[in-house]
């Protein structure tokens, strides 16, 4: 069956990302026939680069696809994509400016309480727009039409996570890619979703 998975997964990774997937112990990974380039440039266009993380609650809940269309909908790439358990390592590394509030073992445990999607979008304002479409940390704040004001109700259980600034996208890239996990291409709807 892996090879079935592994052979499917490695044609559609030739045309799109780079995938990673967790099933059980075993971990399946693809690689591409795409150009790699640092996780913290941009491509030739210069669009903006942002990290996404579907966190423990909507892998479970089922909602990578909808979550996921909603970005691509709106015109954005995705350019580096993995599902991965993250370890507490890690975990702790992208919540370190929480580190000293009183949730933050709460937040560790929660993120390495199972699978996570890791996702890096690219385009023009992709960090503040990408923020606008999630919504505001408290769901039940968040308008309808956000992915937060639609998906989620809990604070401890709100779905997702976008970075808050271009640098924090650098360091988050950074933090869960390696350069060689992240693509760059311009799609061939790029005319119809740019001006220029």
């Amino acid at each position: 069956m892996f090879s079935r998975v592994a052979s499917s997964l490695a044609a559609f990774a030739r045309m799109t990302v780079p995938v990673s997937i967790v099933t059980g112990s075993a971990l399946l990974s693809v690689s591409l026939a795409m150009t790699p380039t640092s996780s913290t440039t941009l491509n030739a266009d210069s669009k903006e680069r942002t990290y996404i993380m579907l966190k423990p609650d909507a892998v479970n809940r089922r909602l990578i696809g909808e979550i996921l269309s909603r970005f691509e909908k709106r015109g954005y790439n995705v350019v580096g994509l993995k599902v991965l358990t993250p370890s507490r390592e890690l975990a702790e590394a992208h919540y370190a400016e929480h580190k000293e509030r009183p949730f933050f073992k709460g937040l560790v445990d929660f993120l390495t309480s199972g699978p996570v999607v890791a996702i890096v979008i690219e385009g023009d304002n992709a960090v503040a727009t990408a923020r606008t479409m999630i919504g505001v940390t408290k769901p039940q704040a968040s308008a309808p039409g956000t992915i937060r004001g639609d998906l989620s109700i809990d604070v401890g259980r709100n779905i997702i996570h976008g970075s808050d600034s271009v640098e924090s996208a650098r360091r988050e890239i950074g933090l869960w890619f390696r350069p060689v996990e992240i693509v760059d291409f311009k799609p061939v709807d790029h005319a119809w979703v740019y001006e220029k």
